[in-house]
């Protein structure tokens, strides 16, 4: 597939979208693409998605053909401190430029262009977020693990 045909679009929280525009991003697309795509995130529900993205800006989706086939979406402060999440391109369409293209426009986005430091977290891909111009990180990240909410 080429990228050509694919469109990048941002989109806005719920809070700031009109009415006519509340089902723009579609959810079960985005679940279906994270069990093709990203293992770390297969055992989402749609519920939880709503909120994350929500609570999220930017939020980032690729489209060909009226279908999903890559995401990303950010949290930010706005001055100090952003952190990209949930990078995912559909298999069909890897190794195109789309994922730099996500990260791109994430980077370029209002409330990350001007953040002091931006983070994510990884499992396999440390090469490809290098090339995009991250760098390794050897401070010490802490991580507290809990219940999801549902299971409490």
């Amino acid at each position: 597939m080429q990228t050509s045909s694919i469109q990048v679009s941002i989109h806005e929280p719920r809070s700031k979208r009109g009415e006519a525009e509340a089902d723009a991003f579609d959810l079960q697309q985005l679940l279906d693409l994270f069990q093709v795509a990203a293992f770390w995130a297969s055992d989402r529900r749609l519920e939880d998605l709503a909120v994350a993205i929500a609570h999220s800006s930017p939020v980032v989706g690729a489209w060909h053909d009226g279908k999903l086939v890559g995401f990303a979406r950010a949290t930010s402060d706005g001055v100090y401190r952003a952190t990209i999440w949930d990078v995912v391109v559909h298999p069909d369409f890897q190794a195109q430029g789309l994922g730099r293209k996500l990260v791109e426009t994430i980077l370029s986005h209002p409330h990350v262009h001007r953040v002091e430091r931006v983070y994510l977290m990884t499992t396999f891909k440390e090469k490809f977020y290098e090339r995009v111009g991250f760098q390794r990180n050897n401070s010490t990240t802490m991580v507290l693990h809990r219940q999801p909410l549902a299971e409490l």
